[in-house]
């Protein structure tokens, strides 16, 4: 590559314009709740460990990396000893980590102290992993920060990664960020500590916390049909940022990082698969349906299924006692984002009219946040099906053995412990003595018994998840349990 040196140069000093002095431009003040974790594992890491950014495409990761670097040139850190590097430049990508570096140290000779290193899709990069495991075990000078829109199934079980890097996944944008990134009007809401603090509060807490609460309701509409992506957040227009969603987003998982990072050539069927799960947002996955109506192989939707994941468009989710009392598994699967569905299917507002996809949508929000919330902790989600009248439970929180249980019921009347059969089910059989009832309205707000000794919190669905975006990251087990 040395006759593309002079290029490479220049394609360098534009990604890295402190080293003249210069600020990345349009950079918003505004910052992801994810800032301060990657900040203070780049600035005071725990251990010697990378850090690896995961998520999907266009959720504000490389925002991220460059308010963090301009965080540290702030703090002093010599503009010369931060590089960045996205490597969705194709010459970048060809060139190679080792080449990139050794023109680095050519025009911006490192000074004494720590080099930062910040890699923007590195699942790019052929070898990455073993070049990430020699640098952290060899070059204590440096600490990196990597992104990656998809998980390279080569990664999983790799002795390489082990404990070498720390992982952070990025979610869409939580609804209160969503509101903190648009500026709308939010009402002063109270924190909420933990949720089982809730349940020792008054009716009259209940009923002027839900009354503030109330204006929530249609910003959080606004969310479910914009999404998270902060570029689709951010657009007036619902069917442009629609549009936007499944244009720059969707297409391009599926048509390029399929093919680049994974081999697919069957790109049609990988579509119509991904279109099938966009219809059964939320719901159980029938794997036989789905072959017999996109007409594919078992083995292949089973890849295509494990593939999108490994690009952070959907979560699948196992029933409870998977391994143990249930040998044969039907996960859910919940799309990465609630706006996906009607974008990619061109429903535009439609979903707000109909009960049932409108209904599908909260549940995909809801769990993502939960979710996103507690993925590197000891937490483990499922759902439960039991019973001869085979009820159940939407999500089960595994918290080192005491299982929180979450139902969605998001309808315009009140929801009564008649309604929530499966949820008083699994309560006595598990002798749960907490769960929590996701509701529609703002006076649908408060507690409700379902038995002996079993309480149920009845959250509105926008203040639940206003609550779980806004409060401080903390254990899943002092903000789930008592």
């Amino acid at each position: 590559m040395l006759e593309h040196s002079f290029e490479i140069i220049g394609i360098l000093r534009q990604y890295n314009p402190w080293w003249a002095g210069n600020r990345s431009p349009e950079l918003p003040e505004w910052r992801r709740a994810a800032f301060e974790e990657i900040s203070e594992w780049i600035q005071h890491p725990p251990a010697d460990r990378a850090i690896l950014l995961s998520g999907a495409r266009q959720i504000g990761k490389t925002t991220l990396f460059l308010q963090v670097i301009h965080e540290l040139l702030a703090k002093g850190v010599q503009s010369n000893n931060i590089l960045y590097v996205t490597f969705d430049h194709p010459l970048l990508r060809v060139t190679g980590i080792d080449g990139l570096l050794r023109l680095w140290n050519e025009i911006e000779p490192a000074r004494e102290g720590v080099e930062y290193l910040f890699f923007d899709e590195i699942q790019s990069v052929k070898g990455w992993q073993v070049w990430l495991k020699h640098q952290v075990d060899f070059v204590k000078k440096r600490r990196i920060a990597i992104t990656g829109s998809a998980t390279p199934l080569a990664m999983e079980g790799l002795e390489s990664g082990v404990g070498r890097w720390h992982t952070i996944r990025l979610s869409t944008l939580s609804f209160y960020e969503y509101l903190q990134i648009r500026n709308d009007p939010v009402p002063n809401i109270p924190e909420a500590p933990s949720l089982p603090a809730l349940f020792g509060m008054s009716p009259a807490w209940f009923a002027r916390t839900g009354e503030e609460a109330r204006s929530l309701a249609g910003f959080f509409h606004e969310y479910l049909l914009r999404g998270g992506f902060p570029q689709t957040a951010m657009v007036k227009n619902i069917s442009l940022a629609q549009q936007l969603l499944r244009e720059d987003i969707v297409d391009k998982v599926l048509k390029r990082d399929m093919t680049a990072l994974f081999g697919v050539r069957r790109v049609l069927e990988l579509e119509q698969t991904f279109l099938y799960l966009c219809m059964h947002d939320g719901g159980m996955l029938d794997i036989q349906a789905l072959c017999r109506s996109l007409e594919v192989k078992k083995p292949t939707a089973i890849n295509f299924i494990t593939l999108l994941e490994a690009t952070h468009l959907i979560y699948r989710l196992l029933p409870f006692g998977y391994g143990k009392e249930i040998l044969r598994a039907r996960p859910k699967i919940y799309l990465a984002d609630a706006a996906i569905a009607p974008g990619v299917l061109l429903k535009g507002k439609s979903i707000l009219e109909n009960p049932v996809l409108l209904g599908q949508a909260v549940e995909t929000a809801f769990f993502k946040h939960i979710f996103t919330r507690y993925y590197d902790q000891s937490v483990a989600f499922s759902y439960w099906r039991g019973g001869k009248k085979e009820c159940e439970v939407d999500i089960i929180a595994d918290i080192g053995g005491r299982y929180v249980p979450f139902e969605i019921k998001y309808r315009g009347s009140s929801v009564e412990a008649s309604d929530l059969k499966g949820l008083t089910a699994f309560c006595k059989e598990r002798q749960v003595n907490k769960a929590y009832v996701i509701t529609k309205d703002a006076s649908d707000f408060g507690i409700i018994e379902l038995g002996a000794d079993i309480h149920a919190l009845k959250i509105p669905a926008p203040l639940a998840c206003y609550w779980l975006g806004r409060s401080k990251a903390s254990s899943a087990e002092n903000y789930f349990t008592e």
